[in-house]
């Protein structure tokens, strides 16, 4: 080969915000250049709380359900460029909560907690954050649906999202909340939600004055064209509902419904969508 024919003196050959993939690294080895300047993936430290919480590896005894949410939450991290370290899970006490939150701190750039930001007894969440640093609290609750009590502080310049214990309404936010976030630290900014735009299955209601997401089945009618059925929220703590959704439609609070028919854009949950004959893609 000639000297320049495959990159010429000057060319600029990576630019700011670039993945580095194996590709890129084979160019750079070319060119000899063994370092370069790049993004660190944040790390997330994740925090279930509740005394009703048991590890997956343990018994589960009556009156107790298994932690959903730490393992739902750090694949939610690493699908969006992010390290996830999983705490474990904290009872609903002062102290302890306390203490692992300030060890999440000093260890991460980011803590994602869930459970103990409702109005029960226990949920004292808010009350801890605001003991650790300042300005502590910023939001708490939200006018949206799932998801109300979601509570984000800052602490010493360093965000905590405390999510609800509910593990769609958790993951929910995640997607909504945490997800922009991590994508700016590790400087993937320009990632967003992939959409798609489908039609109305049936008519969809919203929550009086809450912005209100409702989790969508997508498929094809018998005409070719994509329809979005509602799919059941169940019971609290249900992740099945997640499991079966391709992604939500969103509803302004000032909106009381969507009509059966409407075109509407749907979030997808996962870059693509398989169906039978085919594959959606964003």
């Amino acid at each position: 080969m000639r000297a320049g024919s495959d990159i010429r003196k000057g060319e600029t050959i990576l630019r700011k915000g670039q993945t580095v993939s194996s590709r890129e690294m084979g160019v750079l080895a070319a060119l000899g250049i063994t370092q370069v300047a790049v993004y660190k993936r944040p790390l997330v430290a994740i925090i279930s709380t509740g005394a009703e919480i048991v590890d997956p590896e343990k018994p589960l005894s009556p009156g107790k359900i298994y932690d959903i949410n730490a393992f739902t939450l750090s694949v939610a991290v690493r699908e969006c460029s992010g390290e996830p370290v999983n705490l474990g899970i904290i009872p609903d006490e002062m102290n302890q909560l306390k203490g692992a939150l300030n060890e999440a701190l000093n260890l991460a750039d980011m803590v994602v907690t869930s459970g103990g930001v409702s109005v029960g007894p226990k949920d004292i969440m808010p009350q801890v954050l605001n003991r650790l640093g300042k300005p502590g609290v910023i939001v708490s609750g939200i006018a949206v649906k799932p998801g109300k009590p979601t509570t984000i502080a800052m602490i010493d310049g360093k965000p905590v999202f405390s999510l609800p214990g509910n593990p769609t309404s958790a993951l929910l936010l995640f997607y909504q909340l945490v997800r922009p976030q991590i994508h700016r630290i590790a400087g993937t900014r320009g990632k967003s939600s992939p959409m798609v735009k489908a039609y109305v299955a049936k008519r969809m209601f919203s929550a009086r004055g809450r912005r209100t997401f409702i989790m969508v089945k997508l498929a094809r009618d018998k005409s070719g064209k994509l329809m979005a059925s509602p799919v059941a929220l169940g019971l609290s703590g249900a992740i099945t509902t997640l499991a079966k959704a391709d992604g939500f439609v969103e509803i302004g609070e000032e909106q009381q419904f969507v009509e059966g028919g409407d075109e509407v854009l749907v979030t997808l949950l996962k870059p693509e969508i398989i169906f039978e004959k085919e594959t959606l893609k964003s």
